[in-house]
């Protein structure tokens, strides 16, 4: 099980100083990190192992990765350009718009092809966030899907 594994995330930490969003994004937010810590798949490279707590945050239009290990320890920093993820979040917002939307108004068949845009929407920013990170930190798909809802969450809040 990745819950015992020396390559995993212990904790994620947002940045807060960008305030709070709608309730909707609070609860993708909550969701994201539970399921994040519950399972994940995190191996920054050359690092002999953790478990590591991530900062996640926004500087200056760039996403900024601050690793440490549990006993605070700096591991490592990555600093990524937000311009590879424009499209796909803004994308990914309206169409969460809609997916929103459509789940106090909609027939279940709606909802469902909303849903599906929505996840391969999705599922392409956790490809590009993963692409990014190659070389830097290693991680499975999954971890992949839940740190770009989180990368979602800063922009939405930013």
């Amino acid at each position: 099980m990745s819950g015992r594994s020396a390559f995993r995330l212990s904790d994620v930490i947002l940045d807060e100083t960008i305030g709070r969003s709608t309730p909707d994004v609070e609860h993708e937010r909550a969701v994201a990190i539970f399921d994040l810590i519950e399972e994940n798949s995190f191996e920054p490279m050359g690092h002999a192992g953790g478990p590591y707590r991530l900062n996640l945050s926004l500087m200056e239009q760039k996403l900024v990765f601050q690793i440490k290990t549990e006993a605070g320890e700096d591991v490592a920093t990555h600093i990524l350009s937000l311009t590879p993820f424009r499209r796909i979040i803004k994308d990914y917002f309206m169409i969460c718009e809609s997916y929103y939307e459509a789940i106090r108004s909609s027939t279940p068949s709606q909802i469902e092809a909303i849903d599906m845009g929505r996840r391969g929407i999705h599922n392409e920013g956790s490809q590009t966030l993963m692409d990014r990170l190659d070389g830097k930190i290693r991680i499975d798909f999954d971890t992949a899907r839940r740190l770009f809802t989180l990368v979602c969450v800063l922009y939405w809040r930013g």
